[in-house]
């Protein structure tokens, strides 16, 4: 039986990037999936090529952060299954971010998740049913370089919130986990090298050969890694933040 067989899924900032991934690698698992994005047109593209079915939603409006949550269970009566993968990674260091970027940040990497598990986790409860959550967070939730301050500060939050909502809610049977996922090859990375970065286009392959294993991360191994946490092959687990990087935290030479 395939791992998500007849799930009801929502994968938040699922149009495009790890996001779209997962949308993909949930429903060859055998789920019903819904996603949300800002821009219509790449929402609907998506949808259109899936199945799935797309909502528009500025997740950083809490109010449509749970509204998301709400819409799928008006849809399909429950919720089985949140992902959390909307991420804004716009640059600020300590010294040159502005309050309003750093609202940004928190708006859609830490309060967009916590507001979406909020309305999930309430379903869930109400009909004493079981659930998994997954939060993609970042291997920046160490600590990350000096120009992603807000955007680390954010996704240690959000693992420090993983493990608290992990822990509230295991005796109602919820599960929830977080991915801190390190360098990612996405049209999204590809866009933020060209213009912070200056880039140019074998970029991809002079980061890969930089890499211990000589690419950078893969969407799809990404996504079905978040299928089986989703799934309840993965057992028991629960609490864990799982580093899905590979550079090892703590190592030294």
């Amino acid at each position: 039986m395939a791992l998500l067989q007849d799930r009801i899924v929502l994968v938040n900032g699922g149009s495009q990037g790890v996001g779209a991934g997962i949308v993909r690698a949930a429903l060859g698992a055998g789920a019903t999936v819904l996603f949300t994005g800002r821009r219509v047109e790449v929402g609907e593209k998506l949808a259109e090529d899936t199945g799935a079915h797309f909502m528009q939603a500025d997740l950083a409006d809490p109010e449509q952060a749970r509204d998301s949550v709400v819409r799928t269970v008006s849809a399909h009566g429950r919720i089985d299954c949140l992902v959390n993968a909307a991420g804004l990674t716009s640059r600020g260091s300590l010294l040159d971010t502005t309050p309003e970027l750093f609202d940004r940040h928190m708006a859609i990497n830490l309060r967009a998740p916590f507001f979406a598990m909020q309305a999930a986790v309430t379903d869930m409860k109400a009909r004493r049913a079981p659930g998994t959550i997954v939060n993609i967070g970042s291997n920046c939730a160490h600590g990350g370089p000096p120009h992603l301050a807000p955007y680390s500060a954010a996704k240690a939050g959000l693992a420090g919130l993983t493990r608290n909502a992990a822990h509230a809610h295991r005796w109602d049977r919820i599960r929830i986990n977080g991915l801190d996922i390190g360098w990612t090859d996405t049209e999204g990375e590809d866009a933020t090298q060209r213009a912070f970065h200056g880039a140019g286009a074998d970029w991809r392959e002079r980061a890969a050969a930089a890499q211990p294993m000589g690419k950078l991360g893969q969407v799809d191994e990404i996504a079905e890694f978040v299928v089986f946490l989703l799934s309840d092959r993965s057992g028991v687990v629960t609490g864990s933040v799982i580093d899905w990087d590979q550079n090892v935290f703590g190592g030294q030479d």
